[in-house]
């Protein structure tokens, strides 16, 4: 690709007064500030993406928006030392797809500072296979090893594991020899979740059911809660004593009731998992990680859907709806 003048895009924002979802040829020069010009290759969907282009999310910070808070591909132009052309690069989090434009373009120009090279043994569609959702998975993961969860004191349970930070935090957990456990709503993706590394399933309506009880059995030995709401509260009042649970998640509402008895009498932790500004040295290690010890079984294996830009309001709507199963590849350039 030389001299680019134009990048096909998918962009949101007002036109008329109506919030609009289109297509269009965005100038190069239109792309926003950065070092780095990169041909997207693969972009995916993450629950953040739907909410900034949806009028009622309220999370597009310019108009118009090209979306997508994540994208990997080949250097087309650098004016930074740190990358050259032709090298492959993921970039996620920040700004990206929400105050400037970002992955659901043939085009993106991002800061060097802001760019993590594709790790040896990956490409850029396993990349994105992993995705926002997949490093935020890999954050809660090491987080909860590192507030002390080993194997062999008891299941891990994972919440909202059809979703993209559960179905990858399923996969690495299942990797690393943890026993997990899977909470869906989706009694029809018990086999699937089996296939990708949970032991066993239980439905969302015993994680989400509320209790009059601030404590009840100790069954987890840690867990992945993607949800948030009352499947959180559910988590505290069930963890093992000692036991931490990584929080990333608000589908199921940003309030919390619990007590503060899960904290002072059974000494568990509430971490809180941030994938947006994690430091760029932090994520750079974290991605080799991905690549090796947290790389879960499924990755070189398992199917991904690839849509098209035309394609990608039916797959917004489907995931703010909770319809979404597994990882959705978007190609900007189909």
């Amino acid at each position: 690709m030389s001299n680019p003048t134009t990048s096909r895009a998918f962009t949101v924002g007002k036109i008329n007064d109506v919030w609009t979802q289109q297509i269009t040829d965005v100038s190069v020069d239109d792309l926003g500030e950065g070092d780095v010009l990169i041909a997207v290759e693969y972009s995916c969907i993450n629950y953040k993406d739907g909410l900034a282009t949806s009028e009622k999310g309220r999370v597009a910070r310019i108009d118009p928006l090209i979306a997508g808070v994540d994208l990997a591909g080949t250097v087309v132009e650098s004016a930074s030392p740190d990358f050259l052309v032709g090298d492959q690069v993921i970039a996620h989090g920040y700004d990206i797809g929400v105050a400037r434009h970002g992955g659901y373009s043939a085009l993106a120009r991002i800061p060097a500072q802001w760019l993590v090279a594709v790790p040896t043994g990956m490409t850029t569609r396993t990349a994105m296979m992993i995705g926002t959702a997949g490093f935020t998975a890999a954050l809660s993961v090491d987080a909860l090893e590192r507030a002390g969860l080993t194997k062999g004191f008891g299941p891990v349970l994972v919440t909202g594991a059809t979703g993209g930070v559960g179905s990858v935090a399923v996969g690495m957990l299942a990797a690393r020899g943890y026993e997990v456990v899977a909470s869906t709503g989706k009694a029809a993706s018990s086999d699937w979740l089996k296939s990708i590394g949970a032991s066993d399933i239980i439905l969302r309506e015993e994680t989400s059911a509320e209790s009059p009880k601030p404590l009840e059995r100790e069954r987890w030995a840690g867990s992945v809660d993607c949800v948030g709401g009352s499947t959180l509260a559910y988590v505290l009042r069930t963890l093992n004593y000692g036991a931490s649970v990584a929080a990333s998640g608000l589908t199921g509402g940003n309030g919390l009731a619990t007590t503060v008895l899960p904290f002072i009498l059974r000494g568990v932790n509430l971490l809180g998992i941030d994938s947006v500004q994690t430091p760029i040295a932090i994520r750079r290690a974290m991605w080799t990680r991905i690549a090796t010890d947290l790389r879960p079984s499924w990755l070189d294996t398992e199917h991904a859907q690839i849509i098209g830009l035309a394609e990608l309001p039916a797959q917004l709507d489907n995931i703010l709806a909770g319809k979404m199963q597994g990882r959705v590849l978007v190609d900007p350039n189909l």
